[in-house]
């Protein structure tokens, strides 16, 4: 889809207005002009640590879309993407520009997508050089474009700007705003680096379907052995980052891909994972970028005097954060395009501990899952969570989808038909009573289950139907304790399972009711 170059005046405006503007700063150099303008420091390994300030995960409530009459039609209306006048976004804008009037300014061309037919060029203006840093290291670095040219996407960055609230016209202090139309993101009010990365993927939510092209809140990798692919749908603390970066696999991504009809690609250059209680067992290669050079930490408790991290340490947020390139580590997917995937992995935390650990979903239970999207949200990921909290999130991801959850639906039905991938649930969340009771199932044996429905381990098991959700639970996986693939065994009080699991079941029905008569009869029927 065409984006209008109507931000480029703006862009120039900001520009010429400002004092020093720093263009396409290397990696070191940023890091240098970071710790000179305290804003973080250096720790051991050459890792930079950074405190994000109030907010230490998104601000949903503060992100709103621009509503212009190009997009009006297309956009999925709500509390995920509340409208926001022109006329609003204009003042906005103008508080921003005159904001950063004589601010030193970082510069920072970047490109998003890996498949360069459905690449866009992102300029962010920030006057930070820890953001300028963040956007180099998750966007896809490109050479610097001439200071007047015209972006697909510009982000204009002032997480220090304080807003007014309802005199602005928005929630809070903040905000971020999507003008789709113009390609332009602002956000104010906010240092949490993450609003960057997901406004991003935002509106590439609302470009790329709208092209043909399949955009997913997933991981993906590659089997270098038979060059298969897999995608891990999931919302963040579900598992995407830590499943999908496998020393026997090649990662193309641990967040965001498109599937087009020729294959799969990264919209992104990094990975930003969750680093609370990281386990160097269990998540070697993540564990490693904690200590490696161009690895930002964000909101990660150090020590002052030896520079050396907690990672068990939540006093500021759970949701701790790392932020590295992609190609630090040392198992990646090198091409621009990877093959399409043969299995397909639905992730949830469920918090209430009764949905087996894994299970074999038909097309139409795979399109209702999708749909429904359930799981957990586990604390700190956005402002206000300290608890893990249900939500059904359409497409695994209704925060960053722009379109209506159908839309994404409808294709990811014709990329299934055309593969015949394979789709699987896979719950990471509790087992043997809810939350604060039972106990999290152990990343080692999700991490069997998910190997084995990798490499095929489950053609010689038997499988029994699940009689309130109606998929495909094995009796047996490789290296798993087989009452575990019960989880009414795991439970005590039976009775109590039951009236729990009975409870979830109204639930998914009671949600599914806002797609019931937009899908066909076999997806709507498909769920409890």
């Amino acid at each position: 889809m065409a984006i209008s170059p109507a931000s480029t005046n703006v862009a120039s405006q900001i520009l010429s207005n400002a004092g020093e503007v720093y263009h396409n700063l290397s990696v070191p150099v940023l890091y240098e002009h970071a710790v000179k303008r305290h804003e973080g420091k250096l720790l051991q390994g050459g890792t930079f640590a950074v405190f994000s300030g109030e907010r230490t995960g998104r601000s949903p409530k503060d992100k709103f879309v621009v509503r212009t009459p190009e997009i009006s039609e297309h956009v999925w209306w709500g509390n995920h993407n509340q409208p926001l006048s022109v006329d609003v976004f204009e003042r906005l804008r103008a508080k921003a520009t005159a904001y950063l009037m004589d601010k030193d300014i970082y510069l920072q061309d970047c490109v998003v997508a890996q498949d360069p037919d459905h690449r866009k060029t992102v300029r962010v203006i920030t006057e930070q050089a820890y953001h300028s840093l963040f956007a180099r290291t998750m966007f896809i670095p490109s050479s610097p474009k001439p200071a007047d040219s015209a972006p697909d996407i510009t982000i204009i960055h002032c997480p220090f700007l304080q807003l007014e609230g309802e005199a602005d016209g928005i929630n809070s202090d903040a905000v971020v705003a999507l003008n789709m139309t113009e390609g332009v993101i602002l956000i104010a009010g906010s240092a949490y680096a993450g609003e960057m990365k997901k406004s991003v993927f935002t509106a590439m939510n609302y470009y790329l379907p709208l092209d043909g092209v399949l955009s997913l809140h997933s991981a993906a990798n590659v089997d270098p052995r038979t060059g298969k692919s897999a995608l891990f749908f999931g919302l963040s603390g579900t598992g995407k980052t830590t499943l999908s970066t496998d020393p026997e696999r090649l990662l193309i991504g641990d967040d965001e891909h498109a599937w087009t009809e020729s294959g799969i690609f990264n919209i992104e250059g990094g990975c930003y994972a969750k680093t609370i209680r990281l386990s160097k067992d269990a998540e070697p290669d993540i564990f490693e970028q904690t200590s490696e050079f161009g690895t930002i930490l964000e909101n990660v408790i150090f020590d002052e005097d030896t520079r050396e991290v907690d990672l068990d340490n939540d006093s500021v947020t759970e949701n701790t954060r790392g932020s590295y390139p992609l190609e630090s580590l040392r198992n990646v997917y090198t091409e621009e395009v990877a093959p399409h995937p043969a299995h397909v992995i639905l992730l949830t935390a469920d918090a209430y501990g009764v949905l087996p650990p894994i299970a074999r979903l038909t097309p139409a239970q795979a399109l209702y899952h999708f749909l429904s999207g359930y799981t957990c949200k586990l604390a700190g990921t956005e402002v206000g969570i300290t608890d893990p909290e249900t939500t059904f999130s359409p497409c695994y991801g209704a925060p960053f989808m722009a379109l209506n959850p159908t839309v994404y639906a409808e294709l990811l039905e014709q990329r299934l038909k055309m593969t015949g991938a394979e789709v699987w649930m896979v719950n990471t969340g509790w087992t043997g009573g809810k939350y604060g009771i039972g106990k999290r199932i152990a990343i080692r044996e999700t991490r069997q289950m998910v190997r084995a429905i990798l490499n095929n381990g489950f053609g010689d098991v038997t499988f029994r139907k699940d009689a309130v959700f109606g998929f495909e639970v094995p009796t047996a996986a490789p290296g798993v304790d087989s009452k575990l693939l019960s989880p009414r065994d795991c439970w005590a009080d039976k009775a109590e399972y039951d009236a729990t699991y009975a409870s979830i079941a109204e639930k998914f029905k009671a949600n599914f009711a806002q797609f019931r008569n937009l899908v066909k009869p076999e997806v709507a029927q498909a769920g409890p």
